[in-house]
């Protein structure tokens, strides 16, 4: 059985959207677990001090700017991790922009269409393009994206919604070509997950709590561990899959069914 404590020693993992929530909880679950860590965002300064912060527990990160709109920014970072490294095993596609829907969808203007999934989408496509070459060449190459369940049910946010199920499909297309090169693409659709997005909205976190079977939302953990799984040796076997970590929102109508049991009761009386 693999030592899960170890599954990432001495790889190189490059992880973007890193500085804070889901990716910063997942730099930390992998450099728990051996991997030396480059923290990327656009937010270079909250990044050195999530850097820092793994540092300080004795764990291997760096930290480096990364917008992933921009391709030589792209690039650089993937050339620093490889220096840094000396290889570069993981990518962890976290970036992500989500722009609130204007009251009538007519009324959106194409520059948050376009600048929504020129990071969510796009953004990630530059990643993988970049750093495809690096990951066939460790031998052990893996990416594992961030798609939402927004790419498949309508929870709202048009443009987010749209590049998140371009992600799926790109994971699926990606994983075809890049299996015969020795790398594994998949995806880690969470629902909602607690992260500083919800800051000042408790309340209607609370609400949206009662949505979900599992009876509570998603915190960063969770999305790290199944990001974990996937880029491990655990799923060797396992690529071109979209991985629902959803607390049962997308499998159970609770609304349907408290509506249905409520009628029963009701017939019952």
């Amino acid at each position: 059985m693999t030592d899960t404590a170890r599954r990432f020693g001495g790889h190189g993992v490059l992880i973007t959207g890193a500085a804070r929530g889901i990716g910063a909880a997942t730099a930390r679950r992998l450099a728990q677990e051996g991997a030396r860590v480059l923290v990327t965002d656009v937010d270079v300064d909250e990044a050195d001090r999530t850097a820092a912060a793994l540092r300080d527990r004795g764990l291997e990160a760096r930290a480096h700017v990364l917008d992933v709109a921009d391709r030589a920014s792209v690039e650089a970072a993937v050339e620093y991790a490889v220096r840094a490294f000396g290889s570069l095993d993981v990518l962890v596609n976290c970036a992500a922009h989500c722009t609130p829907d204007t009251p009538l969808f007519e009324d959106g203007p194409d520059e948050v269409w376009g600048r929504d999934l020129d990071v969510t989408l796009t953004g990630a496509y530059r990643c993988c393009r970049a750093a495809l070459p690096h990951l066939a060449a460790s031998g052990r190459g893996a990416i594992v994206g961030i798609g939402s369940v927004n790419g498949v049910q309508d929870f709202g946010n048009h443009s987010y919604s749209a590049a998140k199920a371009g992600l799926a499909s790109l994971t699926r297309t990606l994983a075809g070509h890049a299996a015969a090169r020795g790398v594994r693409v998949n995806l880690v659709m969470p629902g909602t997950v607690r992260t500083s997005a919800w800051t000042g909205r408790e309340a209607e976190l609370d609400r949206i709590r009662e949505l979900y079977p599992l009876g509570r939302v998603g915190e960063p953990d969770d999305i790290a561990a199944a990001v974990a799984f996937l880029a491990s040796s655990d799923a060797a076997w396992i690529t071109g899959t979209t991985l629902t970590v959803d607390g049962g929102l997308t499998a159970v109508n609770t609304g349907f069914r408290a509506a249905v049991q409520e009628e029963r009761e009701e017939a019952d009386l």
